[in-house]
């Protein structure tokens, strides 16, 4: 059974919606967001983290039709993981970069810790070769023959990323999971990472876009506007959130709290909290753009404005917010 990220990634979504639905008071709910977080405990099982090397690499699949700016805007988003690129040209703080530092405070049993730098070396476009209904296992083969063939380069310290378009469907997704991360066997190699995000812009904008767009219950309210638009923004926000997942609990054995196959793990432990002040249906405090009124709270590479979750901290063991 794969590694479900949403699997609590949905709290996000689903979870902190049910939430509303049953309550309309905000304030009261932010001291229950805050005993949430002082309850959550990450534990590291002693399994492999991505530190083989002083570089994730990511390998993107853009299956089916994407638009050049969403691809821009994801491009530019991968590009802001790394140092030399996260804060863009003008320096500007917060940084995605400085986000992704964080994920380095999770270390392996030997204290290497995972690394700050990610690297996109390899990109390939397949226009629906399976066609628009996939199944996760197809996923998995997917990437399987894609090294077999040589198509995709094998690593060791790697994420394979499938990033499907909006008219594609895939199991579960937008059912109980805005994406996901799990491993494949390789002979020689061990396991490799790999993962899936889906373009919810039109099959679930409210579960997996939010706070850029809003579900059809719970008490009314605007949502924000992006930066990039719904279903870029909303890939973002799942991508890192995938993204950090992997590199901390890749196999299954790395930090996580509870069931192994429904973790909560670096990101999904901080379910709907972008901000300080987040509450549930409150994203928290963020900036907002001057000209076109897009709420965001992370700068990026060539001018990106993007949002960003709480990543949970192994060193103070809360929620941590970019600021």
């Amino acid at each position: 059974m794969p590694n479900n990220i949403p699997l609590r990634f949905l709290p996000l979504f689903l979870t902190i919606n049910v939430i509303i639905a049953l309550a309309l008071v905000a304030p009261a709910w932010s001291n229950e967001l805050n005993q949430i977080s002082q309850d959550t405990k990450l534990t590291y099982h002693g399994g492999a983290l991505l530190t083989k090397q002083r570089t994730i690499n990511i390998f993107l699949v853009w299956y089916g039709a994407f638009s050049p700016k969403d691809r821009t805007t994801i491009d530019n988003f991968f590009a802001s993981l790394s140092p030399d690129e996260g804060s863009g040209r003008a320096g500007q703080e917060p940084a995605v970069s400085t986000w992704w530092k964080a994920i380095s405070s999770y270390k392996d049993k030997a204290g290497n810790p995972v690394p700050c730098t990610v690297k996109v070396v390899k990109q390939l476009d397949d226009a629906y070769s399976l066609g628009k209904n996939l199944k996760r296992a197809q996923i998995a083969n997917y990437i399987q023959s894609k090294i077999a063939s040589k198509t995709l380069p094998l690593d060791s310290n790697v994420v394979y990323f499938v990033l499907t378009a909006k008219d594609v469907k895939v199991e579960r997704f937008c059912m109980g999971s805005c994406g996901f991360h799990d491993s494949i066997p390789v002979p020689g190699k061990g396991r490799l990472a790999y993962s899936h995000v889906g373009d919810p812009s039109v099959q679930c904008p409210g579960l997996c876009a939010w706070p850029y767009a809003v579900p059809a219950y719970g008490p009314p309210g605007r949502p924000l506007l992006a930066p990039n638009g719904i279903g870029a923004d909303g890939m973002v926000i799942n991508i890192a959130t995938v993204l950090a997942g992997a590199a901390t609990n890749p196999f299954k054995t790395g930090y996580f709290q509870g069931d192994a196959l429904a973790p909560l793990e670096a990101v999904t432990a901080c379910p709907g909290i972008f901000g300080a002040g987040a509450y549930p249906g409150y994203p928290g405090d963020l900036k907002v753009d001057k000209g076109s009124k897009a709420s965001y709270n992370a700068f990026g590479a060539s001018g990106g404005k993007f949002l960003l979750p709480a990543i949970w901290d192994p060193m103070s063991s809360q929620c941590e917010v970019i600021a």
